[in-house]
């Protein structure tokens, strides 16, 4: 720690929380637009007004892609299959390769929740859909961005990637996401801290979907002849919740079952619906191997297993951990002990983090509440965040 830097960070957290009415606005107006991942028009218009807002705010960036997001209506419980479109601007900076940004601009709240619930502030404490899952995030970016410009500061070349369907898995944009950090010097993910902790570590997370086909029957005059659909799916849960072990990170959850016809019918057809949560590549391979070895207990049933892993893991490797000193020795130069922590969920870091690159994830908002009614975040957290990140990437400009 240098007396120059702990000068800078003061001078940028000062800066940011003098400008605090202007960043409230700027959440105000974004957390009021509607944004739900289901919605295609919503999320276009939600974008259009980043758009203007990124320009207005930081000016136009050196280049700049708006990617059609598509659909694959399977994945979208068949409602259209439409996603957020991805875009993706440059920003010239001091060096080399360019750190990667990332920021969702989609949410879980479904069109109509801001008649009842719309942006609210009450002291330090901001509330409203999406605030803190994750839109403050990206209101901090901008803030920690026009500090540095103010001060002069140098900062590295920056590629800011906006997707609108990480809330849904990222189907559509995760090439994009992948194509975009394969030339990165690291990655910096804007989604929500973990109780004030950047996140260093996610479980990857794999979605399974078992059908389960036996031979129909009645249940009373010809039992033998039935080869249940239901009793195999009993046999297979258990062995499935076999495969948790805590100790190693891994969670096996069957959440949600149906099948057969009639209490008087032994079952045909049955299904299961598995989420698996593991914090290391080996694990999947282990939890894959089994899922691959079901077999049914009856020799005239089957089993059929579809999906997959639809984030892979977030290891902490040595890139990450460097990443973290970083951020750690910037939040110490502003009086902050900074931690972090490993997390069951998965964000969009997972996807570069699999490449090989070395990301730090939770630099979004302080608070609570992502995907419940109570969500909030704290607006000197907001204030803090924005000069954390000014700081680091101010620090990043000056790394080899």
């Amino acid at each position: 720690m240098t007396v120059e830097n702990e000068v800078e960070a003061g001078e940028m957290r000062a800066w940011i929380g003098g400008h605090r009415a202007d960043m409230l606005a700027d959440l105000a107006a974004y957390v009021s637009l509607e944004t739900p991942s289901n919605d295609k028009a919503l999320l276009d218009a939600g974008l259009d007004w980043l758009d203007g807002y990124l320009a207005a705010r930081l000016g136009p960036p050196a280049a700049t892609r708006r990617i059609e997001g598509g659909g694959r209506g399977d994945i979208r419980r068949g409602d259209g299959g439409v996603y957020g479109d991805v875009r993706i601007n440059d920003y010239p900076g001091v060096g080399g390769a360019p750190i990667l940004l990332l920021a969702h601009y989609d949410t879980v709240w479904p069109a109509g929740t801001l008649a009842s619930w719309p942006f609210t502030l009450d002291g330090d404490r901001a509330t409203g859909p999406g605030v803190f899952d994750m839109k403050a995030g990206l209101v901090q970016l901008v803030w920690a961005l026009r500090a540095l410009e103010a001060a002069g500061l140098p900062r590295p070349p920056l590629r800011l990637l906006l997707n609108g369907d990480e809330e849904i898995g990222s189907p559509a944009s995760r090439p994009l996401i992948e194509e975009a950090a394969r030339d990165a010097a690291a990655v910096l993910v804007f989604e929500a801290s973990a109780d004030g902790a950047l996140k260093t570590a996610r479980k990857g997370v794999g979605i399974f979907h078992l059908t389960f086909t036996g031979v129909e029957a009645h249940a009373g005059l010809e039992p033998a002849k039935g080869a249940s659909a239901i009793d195999e799916l009993a046999r297979a849960v258990r062995r499935l919740h076999d495969l948790a072990d805590p100790g190693a990170g891994t969670t096996v959850n069957v959440g949600v079952v149906s099948g057969g016809t009639g209490s008087n019918v032994v079952a045909g057809a049955a299904r299961a619906e598995v989420d698996v949560r593991v914090a290391s590549q080996a694990e999947a391979g282990r939890v894959d191997a089994a899922l691959a070895g079901l077999r049914p207990h009856d020799p005239r049933a089957s089993i059929e297993v579809r999906g997959g892993w639809n984030r892979p893991v977030m290891e902490r490797g040595p890139g990450t951990a460097r990443l973290f000193a970083l951020a750690r020795e910037v939040a110490l130069e502003m009086g902050v002990d900074l931690r972090e922590c490993s997390v069951g969920g998965a964000s969009d870091g997972n996807f570069a983090a699999a490449l090989g690159l070395p990301v730090l994830d939770g630099l979004g908002a302080v608070g609570a509440g992502a995907h419940a009614r109570h969500e909030h975040i704290s607006v000197d957290g907001m204030i803090e965040r924005a000069a954390l990140t000014a700081g680091l990437l101010r620090t990043l400009a000056s790394q080899p």
